[in-house]
């Protein structure tokens, strides 16, 4: 069996910036409360003319050629959304014809909602362990102000748009450590798109869904639940928390973020953080803050990372990663 690597990051950011204030003007709420309760600044926003695709080439493009690799290269390619462009083919598809890369290779779309891209690099790490792929690309991208209800203070305040991407490569090195993934469906009524084609679609009106979130509830579930993946995660792997180098994690509330690193006895200086300035960008906001840290170097080759993520569905996963 191969290890597999990351041989390369990239990310993308649509180029309008919603700051706090301009939310002022369209719900209930101001800057001071956004960031006491989220530490949100700003979040993009894509322009009309962009889909998920888009956005996902930008990252994409980057990613190959930081791993100094051509489109050509890759053989297997995973897009993790829940906003892709249309109901089929998938988005990892329409990435292929964009980049260029044809013959055959798999590609598909991963929907796990905020855990989607730990779940894309779980599956390309697998596919390298057995021979299935050499070189893998995993993007997590999302133009989640599609289905944001933008009269809803409690959730239009907390999401933006935007992609990062890996390459992940054979090594004779072990580079993914570990990955964990989960999944309870039980309490899918506190964070959904209650729509769907299955789910009442009246295809003459053109109904869509937006975010449905209780808050409090889901921020409770999920400190609980990252805590429990932090222990699982370094067990399986017999490390302390004190051989972390840095926690890269889903970029949803700083609070959520903060109370993790505090379980992992961890500095904040020591978490990746980029909700501020990106909002939460779903499958994407894990790639985007890592593609942040190494490319402003503060993640250095050698460093052990941690990377969690808890979403809808309810899913959460990890992955230990030598980078």
């Amino acid at each position: 069996m191969s290890h597999a690597r990351i041989a390369g990051t990239g990310s993308y950011l649509p180029a309008r910036a919603m700051t706090n204030a301009e939310l002022e003007s369209l719900v209930d709420t101001s800057d001071q409360w956004i960031r006491e309760r989220t530490g949100i600044i700003e979040r993009h926003i894509a322009d009309p003319s962009e889909c998920c695709t888009d956005l996902a080439e930008q990252a994409a493009r980057r990613a190959i050629e930081a791993a100094g690799l051509m489109p050509e290269d890759i053989d297997l390619v995973i897009v993790a959304t829940s906003t892709p462009d249309q109901v089929f083919p998938s988005t990892a598809c329409r990435l292929l014809e964009r980049l260029g890369i044809h013959g055959g290779p798999p590609a598909f779309d991963m929907a796990a909602a905020c855990s989607g891209f730990v779940y894309g690099l779980d599956t390309a790490t697998r596919f390298i362990a057995t021979g299935g792929a050499r070189r893998a690309l995993v993007v997590g991208a999302e133009v989640f102000s599609r289905i944001l209800d933008w009269t809803d203070r409690s959730t239009c305040v907390l999401f933006g748009d935007g992609a990062g991407a890996v390459v992940l490569e054979q090594s004779e090195q072990p580079g993914v450590l570990s990955s964990h993934l989960h999944a309870d469906g039980r309490q899918e009524p506190l964070l959904n798109v209650p729509w769907g084609v299955g789910q009442g679609y009246d295809a003459l009106n053109g109904d869509t869904g937006t975010v449905s979130m209780r808050g409090n509830e889901v921020f409770r579930v999920a400190v609980r639940t990252l805590g429990a993946l932090v222990d699982e995660t370094l067990a399986a792997n017999s490390l302390d928390r004190s051989d972390v180098d840095w926690l890269v994690p889903h970029q949803a509330n700083i609070r959520i973020m903060t109370a993790t690193a505090r379980q992992l006895g961890l500095s904040v200086d020591r978490m990746v953080s980029t909700v501020e300035r990106h909002g939460n960008t779903s499958a994407a906001s894990i790639p985007l803050a890592l593609d942040t840290a190494v490319r402003d170097g503060r993640i250095q080759r050698g460093d052990l990372l941690l990377l969690e993520a808890f979403g809808a569905g309810f899913t959460w996963g990890s992955a230990l990663v030598r980078y």
